[in-house]
This record gives C-alpha cells, structure tokens and sequence, in this order.
C-alpha cells in the first residue's frame, strides 16, 4: 500500500465506528460487515469481494493497538483534508497543489520542478526525495552558542565598552581536521544509512527519518579514530574576542552577540555569544530604567529659604539646580539628559533628591539664632490635630 494510500483511507468511516470507539465496538462493527460481505455468501460478486478486503483492512489495522496508534498520528500529522484529493488531479478542497506532488510524483500541470521542489520539503520525512530518489548529502550544522560573563564599572555600563573575552567552545579538532579519524586513515560511509545519516522508521502505512543509531547522525565510521577528539572530530577551542557591550546596559542583562559562537560544521554557520553583563554599584549615582538617581544634602536654611545648588553628573560637568523657599525633605527635581543613553541615541534624565541634613554640633550664635527662630515661628504647630486624629482612627 502506498503512503498516500494509507493517508487518505478512513478506516474508521469504512467500519462505522467513531474515532474514539473501544476495541470492542471495532471488533462488533467488523465482525457484521464480515457477514455481510463475505465471498462465500456473496459468490461471484466483485464488488462485495473488493468491500471485504477494504473492511478487513481497515480491522487489521485498527484491531491493534500499536497500528492504531500510528495511523492516528499519521492522520493527525498530515489533516484530514488529504482525502480531499482525486488521485493525481486538482484537489476538490486544502492545499493548492497535487497530492501526487507530496510524495515526489509529477502531477499534471505543474511540471518536474513542482514535483521535486515539493518532494525535497517531504523527503527527509518518508526517507526519500523527489520521485523516489535518496540524498547522501551530509547537512550543514550551525556552531553551538556560547555563554561568557563580564563585569563592568557603572560608567562602562552606561557609556557602553569593549571588552576582551577569552571564550572555550567546541571547535573542528586540529589533530584530525575534523574528520573523527586517526591521522593517514579516512573514515567511511555508513553502510547503515548510506552517508545520510538518517534511518528509516517504520510507522506502518510509512516511514519516518530520525538519526542513524550507527553513525550518530554523521553518516561516516570512524574505524581508528583520532586519538585527541576521540573519534568526535570537535576540540575545545580557546580564542580571544574583542566584544562591544551597548551604552545603557543593566546589571543582569543578557546581551546577544550574532555569529561570535562556536563554529558551524559542513560549511554551516556560527552559532551566537551571549554575554551576561555584571555592573558594580556607584558610590553616588543609582539607576532607575534609563534615569540616574542622585541623593544631595541641603542645610536647613537652604530647603527654607531657598538656594541654587551645583550637583555633579555622570558624564560631565556640575550643573545647578535651584531649590524652592519651603521645599521639603526628600523632594525630587529632574535635570534633563543628563541620564542612560538609549537604544535610539536619546538620553534619560538626572533625578536630584534633597536630603535636609541637621547638623551635630552648633555654635552659641547658632543656638542662639534657632532660639529666636523658633519662638518667632511658635504659633505654627506642625503636629496640630495629629492626636485628635489618632483618637478619631
């Protein structure tokens, strides 16, 4: 039978039961139509003769478990709409293609090119190509990724740096050039898979490609291999790399650095370096998402009557800042662009907390002066009503 066969029968509409029936409902429903269309009770008839193979057919595979199984799957893999399809015509509903083209063949109107370009998309997947035919084409593979941590000072993580990254990853081994084989001899094909390094599995109506057992997928044998790879034909490799690390980065963050990985196999490309950045803190400047934080002392007199203070940035100059006659403690003014420079070359902003600060020791002038303060300014009670408040709550 052939796999296109095997996909669009409906074993289960030819004996009537739902996909979900027990085997005892299969059994049942097999065993009338078995009577009714049996050759011996119906001599002669071709058409009841073809019913009872269809029927029998369809028993043989559903009455076992694990046949059962893998047509379900086959039918779940490939849709129900493949019935839809009339032999190697146009198809009366899904895809808009031949069926015939699926599996390699040449349908009518599409030419070879259809053909082969569609069987190549299904090859690997029923071990064989377009029109039947077998590739022995070792695939490119892509180079693994590599992982590497780097730590930065918080200026490098802000500004961005280059930093030198000295990575260990699995490379073609120097030794044999890669081949797995001991130095003068040659590896051979795999006789299992024929250098494809794929095998067959039998699934019943048809066949699915995995990795050969024998090769391990590489569709060569070494017979005496490398002493230094051990028959692998892969090394650890250990290389340097000068890599940029992005202005405004995080502590944590995970940056991905394309093709900076362990090399591919077969002609396949390089896999990708992610760099995990560590940032150490700043012994003044903080960081919210892209704004720098920055916490200054002011006097008592300067958050009272007001003051133009010079606060240090990250990247430059001091700049000033004006406080407001009554601001409070812990009030927050912004300074604009003068914070993490952005994906999109922009800048956040410097976010200046005031902290009022109560001096320790303090002068008999300086005494004297608060005592005068604070009965001129005895009729404000910052506390008035808290306890009656706290009665109330």
């Amino acid at each position: 039978m052939s796999t296109k066969d095997y996909l669009e029968k409906d074993y289960y509409g030819v004996l009537g039961v739902p996909k979900n029936a027990t085997q005892e409902e299969i059994k049942k429903a097999y065993r009338g139509l078995a009577r009714k269309y049996h050759p011996d009770t119906n001599k002669g008839t071709k058409e009841t003769e073809e019913k009872f193979k269809e029927v029998s057919e369809a028993y043989d595979v559903l009455s076992d478990a694990t046949k059962r199984k893998e047509y379900d799957e086959a039918r779940s893999l490939f849709g129900s709409g493949l019935g839809g399809y009339a032999g190697g015509g146009a198809p009366r509903g899904g895809f808009p293609f031949d069926f015939g083209d699926l599996f390699g063949g040449h349908g009518a109107g599409t030419g070879t090119g259809a053909g082969e370009r569609i069987g190549d998309i299904f090859g690997g997947l029923f071990n064989r190509g377009a029109g039947g035919r077998t590739t022995t084409t070792t695939r490119p593979r892509r180079g693994a990724d590599v992982e590497s941590e780097v730590t930065l000072n918080f200026v490098e993580a802000v500004e961005g740096s280059t930093v030198s990254l000295r990575l260990t990853s699995s490379a073609a081994c120097q030794a044999c050039s890669g081949t797995g084989a001991k130095a003068g001899t040659t590896p051979r094909v795999c006789p299992t898979c024929e250098g494809t390094g794929h095998a067959s599995k039998n699934l019943g109506g048809f066949s699915l490609s995995e990795p050969c057992r024998d090769c391990r997928g590489r569709g060569l044998l070494i017979d005496d291999p490398c002493l230094v790879c051990e028959g692998s034909g892969r090394a650890k490799s250990t290389r340097s790399i000068q890599a940029r690390i992005p202005a405004g980065v995080a502590d944590g963050q995970r940056i991905r650095l394309k093709g900076k990985g362990a090399p591919g196999e077969n002609g396949g490309p390089a896999g990708d370096l992610y760099v995990v950045v560590h940032v150490k803190p700043h012994r003044l400047f903080g960081r919210t998402g892209d704004n720098l934080t920055l916490t200054v002392p002011v006097t008592f007199p300067e958050a009272t009557l007001g003051a133009e203070i010079k606060v240090p940035t990250l990247h430059g100059n001091p700049v000033t800042v004006r406080i407001p006659p009554g601001t409070p403690n812990s009030r927050t003014f912004r300074v604009r662009g003068r914070g993490v420079t952005r994906k999109d070359g922009t800048k956040g902003d410097l976010l200046v907390t005031v902290e009022v600060t109560v001096p320790q020791n303090i002068n008999s002038t300086a005494r004297d002066a608060l005592e005068r303060f604070r009965e001129s300014t005895a009729e404000h009670d910052p506390r008035e009503g808290l306890l009656e408040q706290a009665k109330g709550e």
